[in-house]
C-alpha cells in the first residue's frame, strides 16, 4: 500500500539499502565557475559523480526514487535526459521512444498510439512522448528498461510515474537542503533537430524553466549537456549556465547529418576539434571507450591522450557510462561467469581516474563515490 501510494504522488519510494554518508559541501561560486558550473572543486577529490539517469543500477531510469538513491549515495549531480509531450512540456525519459521504460504497452486506452517515426535517420516502432499530453503521460508508470539484466530493479516497476523537468529542478531543491550541499541537474537535449522539425523545440522551453527557477548562472545547479552542437549553441546564445558537449564513438551529430556538416565526433575529440567546442562548451563527455580503449579481445588498451588534449584546451571531462556489471566492463575485470554478474568497477573507475578525468557519469554512484575516495594505487 505504501508503494502504490508513493506511485500515485510520484515520490520516492523507502530505499532498502542505508545511505552513505553524503560527501561535504564546500564550493562556493568562485570555485564553481572555475570547475565550469556547480560541482566539486578540481583534483582528485573534487572528480564529480553524476548520477546517470538517477541511480540506474538500483532502480528504474529517470524516476524519482532513482534521483532521491543517487543522491543519497553521494551524487552530485543527476541526469535528467528531455523529451518533449504533444503539449509542449518537457519530461524526463531516456527517449521519446517510452514502449520500454513506462507500462504504456499494457495499457488498451492507448494501444492506437502505437506508430512507426523515423528519428535521426533510424526508423522506431513503439509509443511516443510527442503524441500524448502531460495529463495522459502521468497515468502512466515507469518500468526498468533493463529487465534481463537488472532483474531486481523490476520490484519497483509501476511505482513512479514520469517527472517533468520542473520536477526535477524541484527534487533537486529539497535533496539539496537536505544534505546540506548543492545537488545540479544535468539536463540532456534529446534529438533536438528531430523535435524541431516537429514544431516541438527543446531549447525554448528549457531555457524559460532556467530563467523562470533563478537558475541563469554560472555556479548555478544547472549544466546542460547534448550531443548535437547546435542546441548548445542556443543555449549558450540565451543562458550563462555551463555547457557539456557529448560525444559519440562513431559517425556525426545529428544535426551535422542534416546540415551536411562532414565534421564527426572523431575530428571533435582531435585538438583542432577540442578549440572549437571550447568557444562555446566547458566540458566534453566521451564514452569511456575514448580515453581508454578496448583491444579486439576485450581488455583494456593502452590510454589515449583525450584527457590531456581536452584540459590543454581549455575543457574539463566527463567520461560515460560506468556500469559494474561483467558486460560493461573490460575483459580482465570481470568476474563469474554471467554476463548480469558484477564485476572489478572499483579498478575501472581507478584507472580513469589515473588519466586525471573531471567526472564520471555512472549507473552506480555509490560505487563511483567509493573510488574517488581511495588511495591512489
Amino acid at each position: 500500500m505504501a508503494l502504490a501510494l508513493a506511485g500515485a504522488l510520484g515520490l520516492a519510494a523507502p530505499s532498502q539499502a542505508a545511505p552513505s554518508q553524503p560527501a561535504p559541501n564546500g564550493e562556493g561560486a568562485e570555485t564553481a565557475a572555475r570547475a565550469g558550473g556547480p560541482g566539486r572543486g578540481p583534483g582528485r577529490d573534487g572528480v564529480v559523480v553524476i548520477g546517470h539517469r538517477g541511480a540506474a543500477g538500483h532502480r528504474p531510469e529517470h524516476t524519482a526514487g532513482g534521483y532521491e538513491l543517487a543522491v543519497a549515495m553521494g551524487a552530485d549531480w543527476i541526469e535528467p535526459d528531455l523529451v518533449p509531450t504533444k503539449d509542449h512540456v518537457l519530461v524526463a525519459r531516456h527517449e521519446n521512444d517510452i514502449s520500454g521504460t513506462t507500462d504504456v504497452s499494457t495499457r488498451p486506452e492507448f494501444a492506437s498510439r502505437r506508430t512507426t517515426k523515423v528519428i535521426d535517420g533510424r526508423s522506431v516502432t513503439g509509443w511516443f512522448t510527442e503524441d500524448f499530453t502531460l495529463a495522459e503521460l502521468k497515468t502512466l508508470r515507469a518500468v526498468e528498461r533493463l529487465p534481463s539484466v537488472r532483474q531486481r530493479n523490476t520490484v519497483y516497476n509501476g511505482v513512479y510515474r514520469i517527472m517533468t523537468f520542473q520536477e526535477v529542478l524541484d527534487l533537486a531543491e529539497r535533496l539539496s537542503r537536505r544534505y546540506d550541499r548543492k545537488i545540479a541537474v544535468f539536463p540532456e537535449t534529446k534529438h533536438p533537430t528531430y523535435f524541431r522539425s516537429i514544431g516541438l523545440p527543446l531549447e525554448e522551453p528549457l531555457i524559460e524553466t532556467v530563467r523562470r527557477n533563478g537558475l541563469d548562472r554560472r555556479d548555478a545547479r544547472v549544466v546542460v549537456q547534448s550531443f548535437e552542437p547546435s542546441s548548445l549553441q542556443r543555449v549558450r546564445r540565451a543562458l550563462r549556465v555551463p555547457l557539456w558537449q557529448a560525444l559519440g564513438t562513431t559517425g556525426r551529430p545529428y544535426d551535422h547529418v542534416a546540415s551536411g556538416d562532414p565534421t564527426t565526433y572523431a575530428d571533435m575529440m582531435k585538438p583542432e576539434g577540442l578549440a572549437k567546442i571550447s568557444r562555446y562548451a566547458d566540458w566534453i563527455g566521451p564514452d569511456k571507450s575514448s580515453v581508454i580503449p578496448l583491444n579486439r579481445d576485450g581488455s583494456a588498451g593502452a590510454p589515449t591522450t583525450l584527457v590531456r588534449d581536452a584540459h590543454a584546451a581549455g575543457l574539463k571531462i566527463g567520461v560515460y557510462t560506468f556500469r559494474s556489471e561483467n558486460q560493461y566492463l573490460p575483459a580482465g575485470l570481470r568476474r563469474g561467469t554471467a554476463p548480469t554478474d558484477h564485476g572489478d568497477a572499483l579498478a575501472e573507475y581507478r584507472s580513469h581516474l589515473s588519466q586525471g578525468v573531471d567526472a564520471f557519469v555512472t549507473d552506480y554512484p555509490d560505487t563511483a563515490v567509493l573510488a574517488r575516495s581511495l588511495p591512489t594505487p
